[in-house]
């Protein structure tokens, strides 16, 4: 980290700085403007609550603008408890970095900080969610890639059994345990029971997480009460609906604010379900779903584009010039005269 010198830091005690603050994974460049626009100082920090602490900790409030990423949540609360205006700019609508040949930590530091001088809006600025609800999706999310792992895990033992000749008993992943490769060959199954034994370790985890799941929606989220009212929507869905929006007047889109149940339509409601259940179960079951929907959809293209060659091929043969036209008065042909 860049030391300042004494005669740099008295920036810190100006009043109407804007700043830009590039986040990287170890070290962070920011860059600082005065009222004029005029750069005051340039240098990088740690990414850590330390280092950050440190730097804006001391200097009065100030506008600081910064991209979504993965510090983005924390360091963006902890400016704001350092009394400072944060603006976080959505990474993918902001084009004059994004879209830039050059890509440097310490230019994309000066582009925040002079449109967030100009005009907060040209940041297309987002709000993040709460460090409660941070931390209750997390444990969602923690489940989700516990599915993802037994799928893999599953999917794994099944292709060897298959590759030798054989398979496993049971297509229940939730009962996938050392007793369904009691069938198989000896070597089959010496290579494959501590296979079997991870995959019911990663069961019982899971069915650990519903249980806390399930519990936290009992005590801090009532309106999942509300959704599951919906059919075909359980706890885990309508958590992971509310922990997404928290805020549901923020939203300007029609499509993700929140409605009393049965006020939207039913193919939305389907729509939701589904997309959410996708999200939050992993894919122990999307990929299955997504790829027949895929073929489907495929083969409904290809059914419609042929019908389509076929009605235009149709139209083709089916249009002749008067003089090709039949005389329809004397059985089709031509009379002489």
């Amino acid at each position: 980290m860049k030391k300042l010198t004494i005669a740099a830091t008295n920036w810190m005690e100006q009043q109407g700085l804007t700043i830009g603050l590039d986040l990287g994974d170890r070290s962070s460049h920011y860059c600082v403007l005065d009222e004029s626009g005029r750069i005051v100082v340039e240098s990088k920090t740690a990414t850590s609550p330390k280092a950050m602490e440190a730097v804006f900790g001391g200097m009065t409030g100030s506008r600081i603008a910064l991209e979504t990423g993965m510090h983005s949540p924390w360091v963006s609360r902890l400016l704001s408890q350092l009394g400072h205006e944060v603006i976080v700019a959505h990474a993918r609508n902001v084009r004059r970095i994004g879209e830039s040949r050059k890509k440097d930590d310490r230019l994309d530091a000066q582009t925040l900080a002079r449109l967030a001088r100009i005009d907060s809006e040209l940041l297309c600025p987002v709000k993040h969610r709460s460090a409660k609800a941070q931390a209750d999706l997390s444990l969602i999310r923690a489940r989700a890639g516990l599915v993802r792992a037994r799928t893999a895990l599953v999917n794994t033992g099944r292709g060897l059994a298959k590759s030798y000749g054989q398979r496993l008993r049971g297509c229940n992943v939730r009962n996938m345990n050392p007793e369904k490769a009691e069938a198989l060959s000896p070597e089959l199954q010496a290579a494959l029971q501590p296979l079997l034994a991870g995959i019911e370790a990663v069961s019982e985890q899971i069915v650990e997480y519903n249980e806390r799941i399930e519990k936290l929606a009992q005590q801090n989220y009532p309106e999942v009460k509300l959704l599951k009212q919906v059919k075909g929507v359980g706890t885990l869905i309508a958590l992971t609906f509310l922990l997404t929006l928290e805020d549901p007047h923020q939203q300007r889109r029609r499509s993700v604010s929140a409605h009393p149940v049965g006020a939207r339509s039913t193919a939305h409601l389907r729509t939701v379900r589904s997309g959410l259940r996708l999200a939050t179960m992993g894919t122990e079951t999307g990929g299955t779903r997504r790829k027949e929907w895929e073929e489907t959809s495929h083969h409904r293209h290809r059914t419609k584009a042929c019908g389509a060659a076929a009605s235009s091929l149709g139209q083709r043969r089916s249009l002749r010039t008067p003089a090709q036209e039949p005389d329809r008065d004397c059985g089709g042909c031509v009379g002489k005269n």
